[in-house]
């Protein structure tokens, strides 16, 4: 936390001095604007353009820029949004406009704080995605025990001011099909709970699709991922399983694929997660904003529930896979919110699944423990 509430202030200070000094405050404002539209730009298609550089690396002898690509394409696109933008508007306000030197004074004064919050925003964002030690740029959770509800924010919050003006965004004036808000809701925290773990085998992306979901049965009108958990589960050594208020135990089926182990076969809680809604509709499930919920543990054995930390590592080995079998199914356990439905599943950075309908108990499927 310490760096980061350095750097903050720093560099709003920086940005209030050069705007006072050097500039006007039409100038002043239509360089804040710049920055945030090439903060919008950046969360758009920060993910595309990642993409297509994690493909590049694992085709070549690079793979140690692939951890690197979703940080390295969000400033990419940063920066060369901005310097396009800023080139055209200073063409655009050659001509001077005065507003008095009072007027002027406080303008660009505000003009430049919000430029420096959001230009340490931005900064930190890019941070965060980076494959860097849990406590850089900040410490956002406990590395024993993290609490997903409860993180630990630096100084005017500038990293929360950008996600949330994006995810504002994503959802209202230039809404979509799939709003940013749902498919990453508390983007930050989903980011940094991913790189908690401190193994090196845990790697914080996949150069390949590692997930999949259960198939449709011929006598099903939908595949059976997404249960309640059924009366009389235990927990460890048969213990009770804690309860939270408001809260419903449910089973999520997720299978890990046997050709992306080496990516995906270690793995931490902390980078499962489901994302839910309340009162979700097929037409608009993907819009709006979601919620983030991590597991709680896995099936162990047929009616017992393996708890884990949310940073314990869990390891799917070949030898876990049944004979010809290109899938390893794991059976995870999330507690969600009363009056919420799980519709997407998420693993690490860049695996997202459309979940299936939420199904009773009497529906579910045969489990499938996992010892490890």
């Amino acid at each position: 936390m310490y760096i980061a509430n350095l750097i903050i202030p720093a560099i709003i200070l920086a940005c209030i001095v050069y705007q006072y000094q050097k500039t006007k405050l039409v100038n002043s404002f239509a360089t804040l604007m710049t920055a945030i539209f090439a903060g919008i730009v950046a969360f758009a298609y920060f993910e595309p353009l990642a993409n297509i550089f994690i493909k590049y690396g694992a085709k070549t002898r690079f793979p140690a820029v692939v951890p690197w690509t979703q940080s390295l394409s969000f400033a990419l696109l940063v920066v060369l949004t901005f310097a396009i933008l800023q080139t055209l508007v200073q063409q655009l306000t050659k001509k001077q406009v005065d507003f008095g030197q009072t007027a002027e004074g406080i303008g660009k004064v505000i003009c430049g704080f919000f430029l420096g919050l959001v230009a340490s925003g931005l900064l930190l964002t890019a941070l965060v995605m980076a494959p860097l030690p849990p406590k850089y740029p900040y410490t956002r959770f406990d590395s024993a025990e993290p609490n997903p509800e409860k993180p630990k924010k630096p100084i005017l919050n500038p990293d929360g001011f950008v996600t949330g003006l994006f995810s504002l965004v994503s959802r209202a004036s230039l809404s979509g099909k799939n709003s940013f808000a749902v498919l990453h809701p508390d983007f930050l925290d989903q980011t940094f709970l991913n790189r908690l773990s401190g193994d090196k085998n845990v790697s914080l992306l996949t150069t390949s699709e590692a997930i999949a979901l259960p198939r449709k049965k011929q006598d099903e009108k939908h595949p059976i991922a997404v249960w309640h958990a059924p009366a009389g589960l235990k927990g460890p050594q048969g213990k009770a399983i804690p309860q939270k208020s408001r809260h419903s135990l449910i089973f999520v089926r997720l299978g890990f694929k046997k050709g992306a182990l080496k990516e995906a076969g270690t793995f931490t809680l902390s980078q499962v997660r489901v994302v839910c809604k309340g009162a979700v509709g097929a037409e608009n499930a993907l819009s709006g904003k979601g919620k983030n919920i991590y597991p709680v543990g896995y099936l162990a054995e047929q009616n017992q529930l393996q708890t884990k930390k949310l940073t314990e590592t869990i390891t799917v080995t070949p030898s876990d896979f049944e004979d010809k079998s290109r899938v390893k199914w794991l059976d995870f356990a999330f507690h969600i919110p009363d009056g919420y439905t799980p519709i997407l599943a998420e693993f690490k950075l860049n695996n997202v699944l459309r979940l299936p309908p939420l199904v009773s108990a009497d529906q579910a499927p045969d489990p499938e423990p996992f010892g490890k």
